[in-house]
């Protein structure tokens, strides 16, 4: 048996490959799927069946691309109406060359979860792995925030007896394989294993020590944050994203035609880091640095106007572009040829962005001023697990947009984060809408912490 598991950095996204003899199955299939028809020329072997454990909100599914490419049949839960593919319901079987894949129907994240335990028929009749799509991760359980129709304490309901009925009877030594890893938007606090067994997550997942009441009452307090590409993202799936062959060729253009498109209404994306950003770029344009586009880019970006990437010198472009297929941005088509410094020696206008020093915003608060906000714009996590500093605002970036008239237009504002990236992100927003005097505090609150500062924890 081959057990492969790709993960889209950034999204924390797990897919599988698991083959046996001349057959293999891919399950949660990510848009970009030519890794797994690579794996099958590799091993020999025919991708016969796709799984989709569930109806994801957090990236577009790559089942019928891939699909059409090897002609594999697809199969998905049965509670939701998906446009393609062929559902399946509790207790049904596959078999795959020497394996044999069992469905559960496991609702609670959304109600058409499965999970699949898989068998080694050639080695044992117990069940080895199960694919636990987003009801049972390292460390946590699937959120239960998306299911509106019946809200989510009913939703907690269905999650716990799906866990306590039939993921935990399977048996300790069975290999957990979930959907996602440590920092994806489908969990609060996901451990940082790639795998994990049911034993050690009896041992150690908080969830899986309560009672039913318990488990119900801590999934309604969770605080979730719900980005506004997620409602995209479950209308694609349910649709189907057709047959996808390679990522778009995109278009070189001048500093010019950047400024006419701009004016024209595209968006402009500068994916380089904030000191970069802060010492010089093109005013109005959005900055999210380039490892953070798939945490942040489905709050800002809108899937109508074309998106044009600014970064220093067009270094590594494919793994950005891959950022924007998988999460169904068909707009993205274009960059600015040869960088910002190219801009630089268009004898165009370059804004900035004010950045400062832990110590130096220690001392404006030591200075008694009153002429300034800060805003802490944290996610209310990390700001609970950390700390905040004393006489801030809590907007978190993502939602900074909808509460923009929160922030005082006659102030200065001082914008802070965990280390300085979302801080700059803030920035951006905030100049966008005509702030003139943002300052972001690089180092954040790290670098904060790390100067001995005081921290105020409650909240």
């Amino acid at each position: 048996m081959i057990l492969e598991q790709v993960t889209s950095e950034g999204l924390a996204h797990h897919s599988y490959y698991i083959g046996s003899g001349r057959s293999a199955v891919v399950i949660d299939p990510r848009r970009d799927s030519e890794i797994y028809l690579r794996l099958a020329r590799e091993n020999d072997q025919q991708i016969t069946h796709i799984f989709e454990t569930h109806r994801n909100e957090d990236y577009v599914s790559g089942a019928t691309g891939l699909a059409a490419r090897c002609g594999a049949s697809i199969y998905h839960g049965s509670a939701t109406p998906f446009r393609f593919g062929r559902p399946v319901s509790d207790g049904d079987e596959f078999a795959v060359s020497d394996m044999t894949l069992r469905v559960l129907e496991t609702p609670g994240h959304t109600l058409d979860s499965i999970s699949l335990v898989v068998t080694d028929r050639k080695v044992s009749s117990d069940p080895y792995i199960v694919f636990t799509g987003d009801v049972l991760f390292a460390g946590d359980v699937g959120r239960t925030d998306l299911i509106p129709d019946i809200g989510i304490k009913q939703a907690a309901g269905l999650l716990y007896d799906s866990l306590s009925l039939k993921i935990l009877p399977l048996g300790d030594p069975v290999l957990v394989c979930p959907a996602h890893g440590a920092g994806s938007v489908c969990g609060l606090d996901i451990a940082d294993h790639q795998v994990t067994t049911i034993g050690y997550e009896r041992k150690t997942n908080p969830f899986l020590s309560l009672n039913r009441e318990q488990f119900v009452n801590k999934k309604c307090l969770e605080h979730n944050y719900y980005p506004p590409y997620f409602k995209t993202m479950e209308q694609k799936n349910i649709a189907g994203t057709g047959e996808f062959c390679h990522l778009p060729d995109l278009t070189a253009l001048s500093p010019a035609r950047i400024k006419e498109k701009g004016q024209s209404g595209a968006q402009l994306l500068d994916i380089r880091a904030p000191t970069s950003y802060a010492g010089g770029h093109i005013a109005g344009s959005l900055c999210i640095w380039r490892e953070g586009l798939p945490g942040f880019m489905g709050w800002f970006l809108n899937y109508d106007d074309p998106i044009l990437i600014i970064d220093d010198f067009n270094l590594r472009p494919l793994p950005a572009i891959r950022h924007f297929i998988r999460l169904g941005y068909e707009n993205i088509s274009g960059y600015l040829a040869g960088g910002f410094p190219a801009w630089m020696k268009s004898g165009e206008d370059i804004a900035s962005q004010r950045a400062w020093s832990v110590h130096a915003l220690k001392e404006l608060l030591d200075s008694g001023s009153r002429d300034h906000v800060l805003i802490d714009v944290r996610d209310i996590h990390n700001r609970q697990k950390a700390g905040h500093i004393a006489g801030d605002r809590h907007i978190y970036v993502g939602e900074l947009p909808g509460r923009i008239k929160e922030v005082p237009g006659d102030a200065d504002v001082f914008v802070y984060c965990d280390a300085g990236f979302k801080g700059c992100l803030a920035g951006s927003i905030l100049e966008r809408a005509g702030y003139r005097s943002v300052t972001n505090i690089l180092g954040g609150m790290t670098g904060w912490i790390a100067a001995g500062y005081p921290v105020e924890k409650q909240e």
